[in-house]
């Protein structure tokens, strides 16, 4: 009895051990990393979960916000950053044949991104012309067609 007692505690401490979670920060060069225009490169962070399952409960349980919204996005505004760019996420699916891991298993999640500042944009200078450009000077007309329709 003491001998499955022992057995059942270990497997009871080996699942509650399994359900963790993660976060990995790297500081990057801003002249090496090209995230865009107007965004300058602070990190590259990572955020890992797992859950283990046994019976299909959940110690703890992990999905997508978890990872995304509680660690990746609070971990890149505590460094500073404005918003993440080039977000990759993936997730163990829970449906279908996949619910067949819940009995005993577990599910993982994993969100990454480049946390980045928001920097003025470039003022574009053409802004006010409008999408048909300046208008040409007085006395000049493009060649073609005139207001009327006829040919030059």
């Amino acid at each position: 009895m003491r001998v499955r007692l022992a057995a059942f505690s270990m497997i009871l401490l080996a699942i509650l051990i399994a359900g963790c979670s993660h976060v990995s920060t790297v500081r990057l060069q801003e002249e090496a990393i090209e995230v865009g225009p107007g965004l300058r490169p602070l990190a590259a962070v990572q955020a890992n979960a797992t859950s283990a399952y046994l019976l299909f409960v959940p110690i703890p349980g992990v999905d997508l916000d978890k990872v995304i919204n509680q660690m990746l996005v609070v971990t890149a505004k505590t460094i500073g950053a404005d918003k993440i760019a080039n977000l990759q996420f993936e997730v163990t699916p829970d449906g279908g044949v996949w619910a067949l891991r819940k009995l005993i298993g577990w599910r993982s999640a994993r969100a990454s991104g480049i946390a980045v500042q928001v920097t003025a944009p470039a003022a574009d200078p053409d802004a006010d012309d409008g999408p048909e450009g300046r208008p040409q000077a007085s006395g000049l007309r493009p060649q073609g067609k005139d207001n009327l329709g006829q040919s030059d």
